[in-house]
């Protein structure tokens, strides 16, 4: 099992980058940030210097969207990152929850996000693509290689995922919602006629390493807000009570009311007080660091290849020093 750190690129850009060839140190394969124009720092110029001050981990948003930069310019810019580093990209993308939302605009639509994949790919690797009917190949690409993985929760999301994209996102660390969804990815990728081995699996989702489960779950809880705006969206295309979505995904976000893009991916978002404990552990890796080991053994019995670490919280470092120390060695075999 790889292990990737997700981060927000607060500023100083410097503490990203710091953290970063922290986490290279302890084991760690990715390094992943949030790609939100308004909230956020402009990812890709800190990934310079993040594969700078690095040797192999490889970067990119989790994830970024069709809509905040014009498709040509997105497959450009990772281009030049792997011709500059050697190709150590990845495109995680997605619809566009808080980039578009803060904008005004409304996410992406699925059509538009596989029609994107398709042509984010191909510039980047530098095949000749239509963008907008006009026939377009960036000339300078040499042995460009870029990874696409879309992050997905619905059925036409997930089927998406397994027809087109090179790696399945899942944001949540739940076991069963977890063989659901990779099920249907690779149920999708069958179907599509691929291999669905060949189709990588991220699990994504805040790891807070301790004893102190209730200080812990605190930490964590705005995660559950996070997804809840995903759930939200289902419930309203799908219904309250779909068979297509499963009830443990829907139940909770009943007493959602309303969320600040203000305090987005944050400890103590004030959004998220409807979020339960229930939720917080099945979402999250917490406790001991035993307890991260069984989990994630279980997730990768299911076929999972990544865990990412969201390490929004107030131990960051302790995170990923324990990571390095006795989790990942656990799951190097």
């Amino acid at each position: 099992m790889d292990f990737g750190l997700v981060l927000q690129t607060d500023p100083p850009a410097s503490r990203v980058v710091s953290l970063m060839k922290r986490a290279e140190r302890n084991g760690f394969t990715h390094g992943w940030t949030f790609d939100s124009t308004v909230l956020w720092q402009e990812p890709f110029v800190i990934y310079s210097q993040i594969l700078a001050g690095t040797t192999k981990l490889k970067v990119g948003p989790m994830v970024t969207n069709p809509g905040t930069r014009a498709w040509e310019v997105t497959a450009s810019t990772f281009a030049t990152l792997n011709d500059m580093f050697g190709n150590r990209t990845v495109c995680g993308i997605g619809r566009g929850d808080s980039a578009m939302r803060v904008a005004g605009r409304r996410p992406n639509t699925l059509a538009r996000l596989g029609e994107a994949i398709d042509v984010i790919r191909d510039l980047a690797e530098g095949r000749e693509t239509e963008v907008g009917g006009q026939p377009l190949r960036i000339p300078w690409v040499r042995d460009g290689k870029l990874p696409v993985w879309m992050a997905a929760y619905g059925p036409k999301a997930l089927a998406l995922a397994g027809r087109k994209a090179d790696g399945f996102i899942l944001q949540l660390a739940d076991p069963y919602l977890t063989e659901w969804m990779v099920k249907a990815v690779r149920a999708a990728a069958v179907e599509a006629g691929r291999d669905p081995a060949s189709v990588t699996v991220c699990v994504a989702a805040p790891a807070y390493v301790g004893d102190d489960l209730a200080h812990a779950r605190e930490q964590c809880r705005w995660f559950g807000g996070m997804v809840g705006n995903h759930v939200a969206d289902l419930v309203a295309r799908y219904g309250e009570h779909s068979d297509l979505v499963p009830e443990a995904l829907t139940s909770y976000i009943k007493e959602r009311h309303g969320y600040d893009y203000s305090h987005h991916g944050r400890a103590g978002n004030p959004s998220t007080d409807f979020v339960p404990d229930e939720i917080v552990d099945r979402f999250c890796l917490l406790g001991p660091a035993g307890a991260h080991i069984e989990k994630l053994q279980a997730l990768r019995e299911l076929g999972v290849d990544q865990f990412a670490v969201y390490d929004m919280h107030d131990a960051q470092e302790t995170t990923i020093d324990a990571y390095g120390a006795e989790i990942i060695p656990a799951l190097d075999h």
